[in-house]
């Protein structure tokens, strides 16, 4: 059962945090809640947030000061804490039309029911979480940038080789998370029961880009990963090789001893 909330307001502040890499929620859902799937709480005097177990949380009319004390609650249940977490920030307003419309980050609803406010929440989530993951995945970029540099100008790139296999694993880490855990570009399991509001999951999708910048994300890390394990296989067929011509040399070596030693026996 949806419930309205706010109702004496025209708009809310909200505001997404990507805090960590995951959250334990299984405390919180026993406790009191305004909403499931995903997890919603009230917090500070009047707001509430919505909470992903993926490490996100959307928070809806919390003022500053009750912000720090409830991301401090959270602190316990978080793992991997970020340093400069990502974040998101809109405006909603009530509206009778153009409901899902977002420009200069005020965001137009029909309605602040617990359903609407979790679909808001669950694209300012991942816009959040995308925006970290395509820093992390530009810093890769960096990383690899000297690897590429000296490749051109040696054929000596065997130094790289950790390197590379760090990258490739960052690379791998950055897929399995925004693909098997925050699940970027699968639709909330809300819609299936309220298909009401996919119109304005869509449009707010749209809004913030968010298959978008998904495929380019994926684009990118598949660069990497190709470029990586091309540059690793070359490393490994020049190691064989050179393997190859000590295990020629060793026989020519035998071959010379021998003939040494059979003339050294007719003389």
């Amino acid at each position: 059962m949806q419930k309205l909330l706010f109702n004496d307001r025209e708009s809310v502040r909200c505001r997404a945090i990507f805090i960590g890499e995951k959250l334990d929620l299984r405390a919180l859902e026993q406790t009191d809640y305004l909403a499931r799937e995903p997890l919603m709480v009230s917090a500070g005097q009047q707001g509430c947030a919505v909470l992903f177990d993926y490490g996100a949380i959307v928070m809806f009319d919390i003022d500053p000061i009750e912000e720090v004390s409830f991301l401090a609650h959270l602190k316990p249940l978080t793992v991997n804490e970020f340093d400069n977490p990502e974040t998101e920030e809109a405006i909603l307003n009530l509206t009778a039309g153009g409901v899902g419309q977002a420009t200069n980050g005020v965001i137009y609803v029909q309605d602040f029911s617990t359903s609407c406010l979790q679909i808001v929440a669950d694209v300012l989530a991942k816009s959040a979480v995308l925006a970290h993951y395509e820093l992390g995945t530009a810093a890769v970029f960096d990383r690899l940038e000297p690897v590429a540099s000296e490749l051109q100008t040696s054929t000596n790139g065997n130094r790289w080789g950790k390197e590379l296999l760090r990258q490739l694993g960052s690379t791998l880490a950055i897929q399995h998370k925004i693909v098997g855990r925050v699940e970027i570009i699968d639709k909330p399991e809300l819609l299936w029961d309220l298909p009401e509001f996919d119109r304005l999951h869509r449009r707010l999708e749209d809004e913030y880009e968010i298959q978008e910048r998904h495929t380019t994300l994926e684009r990118k890390l598949q660069l990497i990963s190709t470029t990586a394990e091309t540059v690793i296989e070359l490393l490994q067929h020049k190691t064989s090789l050179r393997v190859e011509w000590y295990v020629v040399a060793l026989i020519v070596v035998e071959i010379v001893l021998s003939l040494i030693d059979l003339f050294l026996k007719v003389t």
